[in-house]
């Protein structure tokens, strides 16, 4: 569920895919907590703290640090408490940057941005977020943060050996056993080396941080931009924190109450269709990548791959960065490849299916950089810190069944109907070895007015989703693009109907007197 900015561009294949295949627990919510004033918590110190901003740039090699510090923004540590249930305990810090406003007689307020995950940063996307907020971005303080235990805040790693927990069961019996083993391997790493904070590694306490931060900021109100799990992210500082947000849009929506850690389960479909369009789209460029020239016989080479990394896995690459993958794996590099229907991203993935195809034939080839990262992310403990806090948030937001036994079932019944990714939606993964969370889910049960934007095929969060959130906020409003396989649209996708949408409703505050539908091919150019 991981979007946008430069953020999203380096994750795309890899972050968005991560981010929606989180998952979707059972559905039972509990109250929010009554909100209590911060005096009544004991959180003044917090809420009143003076920032030091200062440059963002941490030393000579921080590329993304002097880029932000060439581009006028500046950066600061919010000191909050881990456990907000003991403010005078231990103290973490969120890291925040701010690219203020330029037009300071027209001045609207300050814009917190999520680029969902969990575990996605937001620390560099002021300056991408102002151009593509075109007229309303110079009103506006435009603020990133990397969430508690995620990029330069206080950090969180376990030490795993992959980045991602996101595997399927393979074809057979014994490629599920081993990631049982595996799964659980995970749990006990993250157990063993962050104990004392896994407790607090959750969403409520991210939304928690959100409003230090506004307290911070010296803002009664603040607005809101969060891409996929960061919609629900800002639904639940809405619930938890009522009366305390301005604008909000949250793009690539997910229902709330199916947040958790089988939450793949609920786009296991638009995967699979999204795998099938694209399917079509690479048959009709046989001639450069070999793989078939129908839907179906393109399908059928991923099926002769998978089948072939059963019986051994292939190795894939050349020296000096090979890999060996499996059937457990190959469906991951699918899963990370379908989060958009562009040419772009189709091509990428079509070029990694080549790829694989050769290697099944016994022909390593050349990587792509962008493979290469995939790989590394998928076999590789490079990306451990990335894994280890988007697995923490989600187990620690929502508990998973314990059974192993029920997770076979549903991959066994889901084959038929989803063969190339049900045994991976379905899958085991650490949550099923973690200690309960401390809180129940939230329950939505404050209205608050929002524009909700989504992709009928969104393959990540799935539209149904977005619906859904729709109908639990009665004053929001939805954008609904037509026909595209897409997962974060705004900015990103290149729509100049939303982005024209949203840009309006972020200069004047209001929503659209109706819900709205866009085009896959906007032709209207963005304006103000």
């Amino acid at each position: 569920m991981t979007a946008p900015g430069s953020a999203v561009r380096r994750a795309s294949a890899v972050g968005l895919a991560l981010a929606a295949c989180l998952g979707a627990a059972p559905i039972t919510t509990a109250a929010a907590a009554p909100t209590t004033s911060k005096s009544e918590a004991g959180l003044d110190r917090y809420y009143g703290q003076r920032l030091g901003w200062g440059s963002c740039a941490t030393g000579p090699g921080d590329t993304m640090g002097r880029d932000l510090d060439k581009a006028g923004v500046q950066c600061a540590d919010v000191t909050v408490p881990l456990d907000y249930a003991d403010p005078r305990g231990r103290t973490i810090t969120v890291a925040i940057s701010r690219l203020k406003a330029t037009d300071t007689r027209h001045r609207i307020g300050s814009i917190l941005l999520n680029n969902g995950g969990p575990g996605g940063t937001a620390l560099e996307s002021p300056p991408e977020f102002r151009t593509w907020m075109k007229k309303a971005g110079p009103r506006y303080d435009i603020v990133g943060f990397d969430p508690r235990f995620v990029g330069r805040s206080t950090p969180l790693d376990c030490g795993w050996p992959v980045g991602t927990n996101l595997f399927s069961a393979g074809l057979g019996r014994a490629g599920f056993d081993r990631q049982v083993a595996f799964q659980k391997t995970l749990a006990d790493k993250c157990r063993a080396t962050n104990a004392s904070v896994l407790p607090h590694v959750t969403t409520r306490n991210t939304a928690r941080d959100m409003d230090v931060i506004r307290g911070a900021l010296g803002e009664k109100k603040i607005s809101y931009f969060g891409y996929s799990y960061g919609t629900y992210l800002g639904t639940v500082y809405s619930q938890m924190f009522p009366g305390r947000t301005d604008r909000v849009v949250l793009d690539g929506a997910i229902d709330p109450r199916k947040f958790g850690p089988r939450m793949l389960q609920e786009s296991v479909g638009e995967n699979e269709q999204a795998l099938a369009d694209w399917a079509t789209w690479a048959a009709a460029r046989n001639d450069v990548y070999g793989l078939g020239r129908t839907r179906a016989e393109v399908l059928a080479t991923i099926d002769r791959v998978v089948k072939a990394s059963s019986r051994s896995p292939l190795t894939v690459g050349t020296a000096p960065e090979t890999f060996r993958l499996d059937d457990t794996q190959i469906p991951f590099i699918l899963l990370a490849g379908v989060d958009s229907d562009t040419d772009t991203s189709r091509a990428s993935l079509a070029e990694q299916v080549s790829v694989l195809n050769k290697a099944a034939a016994g022909q390593p080839t050349r990587l792509s950089p962008l493979f290469a990262a995939t790989l590394r992310l998928a076999t590789t403990g490079e990306q451990s810190h990335h894994g280890s806090v988007q697995t923490a948030i989600i187990c620690g937001d929502s508990a998973a069944p314990r059974d192993p036994e029920v997770y076979w079932r549903d991959i066994e019944r889901s084959r038929a109907i989803h063969p190339r990714f049900g045994a991976l939606a379905n899958n085991i993964g650490p949550c099923a070895f973690w200690d309960r969370p401390r809180e129940k889910p939230t329950r939505v049960e404050h209205d608050t007015k929002a524009l909700i934007v989504s992709a009928t095929g969104d393959p990540r969060t799935a539209h149904k989703g977005a619906v859904a959130l729709h109908g639990l906020l009665p004053s929001s409003k939805l954008i609904t693009v037509e026909g595209a396989n897409r997962h974060a649209v705004y900015g990103l996708y290149e729509n100049a109907c939303v982005d024209n949408k949203v840009n309006q409703y972020l200069a004047t505050g209001k929503l659209p007197a109706d819900d709205q539908t866009c085009s896959k091919q906007a032709a209207l150019r963005p304006t103000g």
